[in-house]
Order: structure tokens, then C-alpha cells, then sequence
């Protein structure tokens, strides 16, 4: 068979949206199947399936976490659990205690604050425990790093242990954090979500000042080209990790714009995103919709979800040309060249939103 790729990004259903994606691709002979999240605990037994069902079994060459979230982590337990993991790629941020020692005033030994972040970083803990039982081997995905045909494009080590430093999560700030400050922020929140809905002309978009937390910073952004085809995988990856990501990929000698699969960020979240990066990602907007797609961009949604994808993120996709699919309660197939399915249809082109968020 000639060289292909073909990527699912599968349906996680909740309130909340998560992620779970297979890839199965040949390369020069070589066959590969990765799988990058899991979704929530019940998503790992979907994943597991799937992986009998289209991808030749429960033999698995990677596994990536892109960081440490529950919609992300939690459902890779059963996959480490039931499959032949090869290599199991996250960020395990306790390794680095001595590292960031001096950053934590309060904490007087690497012992106590290497239990502490592993006490703040559940998701990625059990995983490691299930991996070192079975002996599967765990390496960083730091900027370079070689996982089969993608490389990862961000976050360098250096950006990775100052968002550890700068996040909520960590030891100190998650010490002082009280009560009273829960709750404004969950209301602080629900105020970001309820934005304005206006309507606006085609080409018009309006992206938040602020970014993203840093725990979707730290998203392992993954690059990879099969048969001419450029595929972005991005996680909950923000404006930083694609800025450090677009320039890891232009130093690499691939000339930007250009990108045949761009998973949407965090869910088509608004805050991960803005017009100058998509245009650097994926070219300025077009005058008017075309009349043929010449991309895919690809959203993990829920439909239980209310809050996303944000209808400018949906909107910008559409500007820049893409064919636009959400997962909303179905499995999204995208290969190259095409693979077709029994029981699978095409999913028709989103409709434009003629209104966007703004605040």
C-alpha cells in the first residue's frame, strides 16, 4: 500500500468537551498507530474499541498526553492498561523539582516539592503509575522531539517549566487560593461565556485580548507532513505554544502558511487563537467563501457543550477557507488519499455564522 494517513478524532461526550484522537499511517513500509488523549475515564473504553475496530488491533507505537487536563488524561488509563504501548510521551513536571526549587521559596527540599506537584498533577501521575507497572517507557515531548513522523513544535523545556512556575497550580498559589477566590472565579467564568452575540460581515473578527491558562500552554503542539500533507495537531494548545510552534516549523525550513488538518484548539475556544496567528497558520481571510475547500479543520466538541466551538473561532476557519467539522456526537474521519468507511458518510461544510462573540 502507498504511503496514507488517517486521523479520528473521536466523539467525547459530556457537558464538557474533551479530546480523543487515533492515527494510523504508513510511511516508507512502516505502519504506526498513535493515539493522542483520551478524553474522560468512560471515553478510554470508546478508544479502546476504535482501536480494534479501524486501526488493526490493540497494538499501540505512541501514546501522547498533551497535557495534563481530565478531558485530556483521564481516559488514557485504559489504554495504557489494554494495549501494547510502545512509549507513553508527557510531561511529568515533578522530575523537575530541582530544577524548580528555587522558584518555590516556601518549599525547603526537592523531596517536598516533587511530592507536592505530583499531589497537583493527578492525571499525569496515574498514568505514569500504570506505565511503570507494565514497563511501558516514558519519554518528555519537548520542542524536537521525534514521535514517529510528527515532531513535537512547542513547548520548549525552557517555556515549559516557566509556565509550571507561572500556573495556578502550582504549590504556592495553590495554597493561598481560598474559597471566596473559587467561587469569583467560576463566576468570573460564566461572565467570559455569556459574551454579546453580534452580527457581523463576512470577514469580520473579534478575539479576546487575554489568552488562554497556562495549563493549556503547556499543550504538546505536534507537526507532521505524509504524502505533501501537513497535519497540526495543537491540543489546548494557546497563542504562546502556536507562536513558539509556528516558529519552530519556519526554522525547520517548511515555509508558513499551509496546513491540510488544523485541529482547532481547546474545543474552538476563543482564547487560543487570534487573526494574525491564524494568518500565519493558515493564510489571511479570503474575500468571499469559495467554492471549493482546499483544507479540514477539525473541532472536538460536545453537543452538551453549549459554550463551544465559539462561533468566531468557526467563523475565522470558514474565512481562511477550510472545510469546518465539529465531533458533536460523531466520530470525524480524515484521510489522505481517502479511505472510505462502511457506515461512514461525509459530513457537509458548517454553515456561517453570521454573529460573534465580542465582550
Amino acid at each position: 500500500m502507498a504511503d496514507f494517513i488517517e486521523l479520528d478524532f473521536l466523539d467525547v461526550e459530556s457537558e464538557k468537551s474533551g479530546d480523543a484522537i487515533t492515527v494510523r499511517y504508513e510511511v516508507a513500509g512502516v505502519q504506526s498507530v498513535h493515539v493522542i488523549d483520551g478524553g474522560y475515564v468512560d471515553t478510554g473504553d470508546k478508544v479502546v474499541a476504535h482501536l480494534k475496530k479501524w486501526c488493526g488491533g490493540l497494538a499501540v507505537n505512541h501514546v501522547v498526553l498533551t497535557h495534563p487536563d481530565q478531558d485530556h488524561a483521564n481516559g488514557l488509563r485504559k489504554v495504557l492498561e489494554e494495549c501494547e504501548v510502545g512509549t507513553l510521551w508527557m510531561h511529568r513536571p515533578w522530575l523537575f523539582a530541582d530544577q524548580l526549587l528555587p522558584s518555590f521559596p516556601t518549599y525547603k527540599s526537592v523531596d517536598a516539592l516533587r511530592s507536592k506537584l505530583r499531589a497537583l498533577y493527578p492525571g499525569p501521575a496515574a498514568l505514569e503509575d500504570i506505565a511503570l507497572e507494565r514497563e511501558i517507557d516514558i519519554k518528555d515531548p519537548f520542542q524536537g522531539a521525534q514521535i514517529g513522523q510528527f515532531v513535537v513544535a512547542a513547548p520548549s523545556k525552557a517555556r515549559y517549566l516557566q509556565l509550571i512556575v507561572d500556573s495556578d497550580r502550582t504549590p504556592e498559589k495553590a495554597e493561598e487560593k481560598s474559597l471566596a477566590q473559587v467561587v469569583a472565579e467560576a463566576f468570573d467564568s460564566a461572565f467570559k461565556a455569556a459574551s454579546n452575540l453580534v452580527k457581523r460581515a463576512w470577514g469580520m473578527e473579534t478575539f479576546p485580548v487575554s489568552g488562554t491558562n497556562r495549563e493549556n500552554e503547556m499543550s504538546v503542539v505536534q507537526f507532521g507532513v505524509f504524502g505533501g500533507k501537513r497535519v497540526l495537531l495543537t491540543g489546548d494548545a494557546g497563542r504562546e505554544a502556536l507562536t513558539e510552534a509556528a516558529d519552530f516549523v519556519e526554522a525547520r525550513g517548511h515555509a508558513l502558511p499551509g496546513v491540510w488538518c488544523f485541529q482547532v484548539p481547546h474545543h474552538g475556544g476563543r482564547h487560543n487563537v487570534s487573526t494574525e496567528l491564524l494568518d500565519r497558520w493558515l493564510g489571511p481571510p479570503l474575500g468571499a467563501a469559495p467554492e471549493k475547500t482546499g483544507w479540514l479543520a477539525v473541532c472536538s466538541s460536545a453537543k452538551a457543550d453549549t459554550h463551544h466551538p465559539k462561533k468566531v473561532v468557526v467563523r475565522a476557519m470558514l474565512h481562511r477557507g477550510a472545510h469546518f467539522s465539529s465531533t458533536e456526537g460523531r466520530c470525524v474521519h480524515v484521510s489522505h488519499p481517502r479511505i472510505t468507511r462502511p457506515g461512514y458518510s461525509s459530513i457537509p461544510q458548517a454553515d456561517y455564522p453570521e454573529h460573534q462573540e465580542e465582550d
